[in-house]
């Protein structure tokens, strides 16, 4: 069997939506458009206080479901179309290529570990009342993975200009370090993106590699032997299912 790891079964310009893709999308798409007409029409606005994530609410106040909410949240439509777009860019390969119950078990693992980080992050500095929100940091878990296992991939750079994915994610991871490190006042959590990054990364050496620091070259190598195998077996199910309902008498 031919395999070509640089070019993911599941990536093309079809409109196909995985199973767990499509229910993220339309989670997040609901959400959004039932806040906007509550507050629209009767002027109720979502106590995001509540379900935003908040370092005072989750370590004085023990809110650890903000570690999930606050990835359904977003603040405007653009926030919302960019990480829905991106999700659906990305995130259908992965589907593709992983099931849906790993991918969406790795999805929330990064948005869990992103929040993780940036509750963390606050805390430290003082800033307690701080409220993040959106699925930012779960996206970037998304980027970096696609970037490891698909580092040759074209993409579309700010959806224009294409470049492989591997130099697409250390634009991104870069920009998001240089963010974190510089204003704390940019209406932007790049430690949430980072921290998304991080637990993704963490996430990927301990589900595909059974060595010690493997660099990212041997990540890849052996994620491409994990879908071979993986590819193999379901081949030979296959076969076994098709001799026996096969007529003994036909060889």
């Amino acid at each position: 069997m031919r395999y070509n790891r640089y070019r993911p079964a599941g990536y093309s310009t079809s409109g196909y939506f995985p199973p767990g893709v499509k229910w993220l999308l339309l989670i997040n798409v609901g959400i959004f458009v039932l806040m906007f007409l509550a507050q629209q029409l009767g002027g109720y606005r979502a106590p995001l206080w509540l379900i935003g994530l908040s370092p005072e609410a989750v370590l004085r106040n023990f809110a650890v479901w903000q570690f999930v909410t606050y990835l359904f949240i977003h603040g405007g439509a653009m926030h919302l179309l960019v990480n829905m777009f991106t999700l659906w860019m990305f995130g259908r390969s992965l589907e593709t290529d992983w099931g849906t119950r790993q991918f969406l078990k790795y999805y929330f693992l990064c948005g869990v570990g992103a929040g993780i980080c940036d509750v963390t992050v606050n805390a430290l500095l003082g800033h307690w009342n701080v409220l993040t929100i959106g699925a930012s940091g779960a996206i970037y878990g998304l980027l970096l993975a696609f970037g490891v296992l698909y580092p040759n991939q074209t993409v579309l750079f700010d959806f224009l200009f294409p470049i492989k994915a591997k130099y697409f994610v250390m634009i991104y991871g870069a920009l998001a370090l240089m963010g974190a490190l510089g204003s704390a006042n940019s209406g932007v959590s790049n430690v949430a993106h980072l921290g998304g990054m991080v637990f993704g990364y963490a996430y990927l050496k301990l589900r595909f590699a059974h060595v010690p620091m493997p660099s990212l070259g041997s990540l890849r190598r052996q994620y491409t032997q994990w879908k071979l195998q993986r590819a193999k077996k379901k081949f030979q199910v296959y076969m076994r299912k098709h001799r026996s309902t096969k007529d003994p008498w036909v060889h």
